[in-house]
């Protein structure tokens, strides 16, 4: 049996941010935590988002959002949503912000510690639809959290889990390719392929849902088409909307599910030691996990060479790398800064991860032992 659940409310086009003081009105939202980060502020969004709330409204504003987000900035937050006396949330910014709103929405309506409510860990039950309103604005085209029902957080533990849950999912995402106009080149190619591996593991992972697999073809042939268009000129408004689009199509599929590229980038984006950006993350582990997967995906690499005009016998995992480098990423997280002795304590955590069980070749510790030090490089 397999149960196909969409979505959320979406505003989608330029100009969408001209609605906000509509959806909230219609949410009954009056006093909002804007959770951001400083260089949302710097580039003058936030300031845009502000302009666009109901006249007399006073929001408050939490702009400690880290690269990845953490246990310690969701407990500032709720914190100050508690002490503002607040009654919902706007995620303005990528994924980090968006799922930091989704975390302090959860926590502030639901007793206990965050660990609790861990999808690996039992807690995917225990979120009630009590869970806070979450308006969701992207600013980059990558995650596509504003349509997801996940969030990703780093615990004080160190360990970086996810929560799952419909109830997590924004009431309302205002999608607004004019947001990301200008978004600099770097950010543009690692968001980018933080999309592109959306749709890509989504449309290969096994479970039969074929409503989100033609989502993820679509998303996966317009990110493939605009990314480099996108990086090459910051302001092509095509290139923009039409990678926004296939950002938001690859959260949407993500009911049918992830894969080992996710195992590895989740557990290294936890990394005390360094900080790295989950979508380039994930473009440096896509080549290998391709090579990996290739004797258990059917047709569907023909499929998604044919979407990307690639010929037959072109090397699918070989394009991708080379896609990369075009854009300007790494080749390998040693690159990165990650280094052999760190590679050992991820393999468990890998192994764990709750994207493994939707790969489309099944994984042991060796096996992803073996993926890692590929990568490494």
């Amino acid at each position: 049996m397999t149960t196909i659940t969409y979505l959320t409310k979406i505003q989608f086009d330029f100009g969408a941010l001209d609605l906000l003081a509509d959806e909230l009105g219609a949410l009954t939202v009056t006093r909002p935590l804007i959770i951001t980060d400083p260089g949302i502020i710097a580039a003058g969004l936030l300031e845009r988002v502000q302009a666009q709330l109901p006249a007399g409204m006073s929001a408050v504003v939490f702009d400690g959002t880290p690269e990845n987000p953490t246990e310690a900035a969701m407990d500032a937050a709720l914190a100050l949503y508690r002490g503002e006396q607040c009654d919902g949330l706007i995620g303005l910014g990528g994924g980090s912000s968006m799922d930091l709103a989704k975390a302090v929405a959860l926590m502030a309506t639901h007793e206990g510690v965050l660990a609790d409510y861990m999808a690996i860990l039992g807690g995917a039950p225990k979120i009630t639809a009590r869970v806070a309103p979450v308006v969701a604005i992207p600013t980059t085209a990558g995650t596509g959290s504003e349509v997801g029902r996940g969030a990703v957080m780093i615990l004080a533990d160190g360990r970086k889990l996810a929560l799952l849950s419909p109830h997590l999912l924004p009431r309302v995402a205002i999608c607004d390719p004019e947001l990301t106009l200008g978004l600099p080149p770097g950010l543009t190619a690692g968001t980018g392929m933080d999309a592109f591996a959306h749709c890509f593991e989504t449309f290969v992972a096994p479970s039969v849902n074929p409503p989100a697999e033609a989502i993820a073809m679509d998303g996966f042939a317009r990110v493939v088409h605009h990314v480099e268009r996108a990086v090459a000129d910051g302001n092509d408004r095509e290139a923009r909307w039409n990678m926004m689009m296939g950002a938001m199509e690859g959260a949407m599929a993500f009911q049918k599910g992830l894969g080992a590229v996710h195992g590895m980038s989740h557990p290294l984006g936890a990394l005390p030691e360094l900080t790295l950006h989950h979508g380039t993350l994930n473009a440096v582990c896509l080549p290998p996990v391709i090579r990996f997967n290739a004797p258990a995906v059917g047709d569907k690499y023909a499929r998604l060479k044919q979407a990307w005009g690639l010929p037959a016998a072109a090397d699918l995992a070989d394009e991708v790398a080379a896609l990369n480098a075009r854009l300007g990423l790494p080749a390998s997280l040693r690159e990165m800064g990650v280094v052999e002795q760190m590679i050992e304590p991820l393999v468990p955590q890998a192994v764990a991860d709750h994207t493994t069980a939707t790969n489309p070749r099944p994984l042991d510790a060796d096996a992803y032992r073996r993926l890692f030090m590929e990568t490494l490089g």
